[in-house]
């Protein structure tokens, strides 16, 4: 119900037309082109979910958690919003109980093929994934150039690296490194707007392919974030192979995904310490993707299948919950 009357509020725009300041919910609605009483009823929920402000009777503004609803915000997740509350993204979850019972993607079974090959096929859903994936990434390509050591390398790598968003980040601190963004060619739609924004079109390449088949040689670290736990264990193996057969001497591979706890831990108030996210992660990877979310244990079994060591997991405390997760060649 929460996550549908947020959908409800990125459609109507309710955050973009609050604004900065309180504004009157009679405003809202005239606007928004709907019902007032109606929208009240809307706007009130809203508030009681902490994302506006009721301030006065009838007046409305929004908290920093409802800012990032807006569009004009810096680090929006509207388009985030609008692809999870999706009927694509959730029609699967009604189906979770079969998944757990036969272990099948449920996503398959509902839309007569899988997650990917349906987004390939329908172009405007592709690029709202690609956008939501870019804003899902924004507070990692903040947080990841100054929680890593990129000054040793020359070239970085990112494997499944979409609109670019997380290797512009790097290259923009790291102005010595040169870029690869490898994806498909659907994946790879708004990565030219994403360098030619941040100024890197000479400094970073993007090439199309298929990381099952291949990937880019040339750089000493390769990068993969949100992308091993797409896939199955014997699937992640073959994309972790494929970095290992170009990795050079003294070349890393760094994997930036959530780390499963061996055993769910909780604060003094009985929640889980992320929130849950990372274990209702791994139920959307199993019935959308046929993927899973990993334990450090889990993750040193995939890097050892392709002849890597894990070095080192590490918590990405700005952008929680990844972890950096550094590999080397056997």
């Amino acid at each position: 119900m929460a996550a549908q009357t947020l959908r409800a509020a990125v459609q109507l725009r309710v955050f973009e037309l609050v604004g900065e300041a309180p504004r009157r919910g009679d405003d809202i609605a005239a606007e928004a082109g709907t019902e007032p009483r109606h929208m009240t009823r809307l706007l009130r929920a809203l508030a009681a979910l902490g994302m506006l402000e009721h301030d006065s009777p009838g007046s409305y503004s929004t908290t920093p958690a409802g800012a990032l609803l807006d569009p004009r915000h810096p680090h929006s997740l509207t388009s985030f919003v609008r692809v999870f509350t999706d009927p694509v993204a959730i029609r699967a979850w009604e189906h979770l109980d079969d998944s757990v019972r036969t272990g099948e993607v449920a996503f398959d079974g509902v839309f007569g093929t899988d997650f990917f090959s349906h987004l390939a096929q329908h172009p405007q859903l592709s690029a709202a994934f690609n956008a939501a994936m870019s804003q899902a990434s924004g507070a990692a390509a903040l947080a990841l150039p100054h929680a890593y050591d990129f000054g040793r390398f020359r070239s970085v790598t990112d494997i499944g690296g979409g609109a670019g968003t997380v290797l512009a980040g790097i290259l923009s601190v790291h102005p010595r490194l040169t870029g690869v963004v490898h994806d498909t060619v659907e994946g790879l739609a708004q990565a030219p707007a994403t360098l030619h924004e941040h100024g890197l079109a000479d400094r970073c390449a993007l090439v199309a392919g298929d990381f099952f088949l291949a990937v880019p040689e040339g750089s000493d670290l390769y990068l993969i974030k949100s992308v091993l736990h797409d896939w199955s264990d014997d699937q992640a193996v073959t994309i972790l192979r494929h970095c290992r057969e170009v990795l050079p001497a003294g070349g890393r591979v760094l994997i930036v995904e959530p780390v499963l706890p061996e055993s769910v831990g909780t604060d003094a108030d009985g929640h889980a310490l992320d929130g849950g996210i990372t274990c209702l992660s791994d139920l959307n990877m199993l019935v959308n993707v046929g993927g899973r979310e990993r334990t450090r244990q889990d993750f040193e079994t995939v890097c050892r299948g392709a002849r890597l060591s894990v070095t080192s997991v590490t918590p990405l405390t700005e952008a929680a919950p990844y972890c950096l997760i550094e590999a080397e060649a056997d």
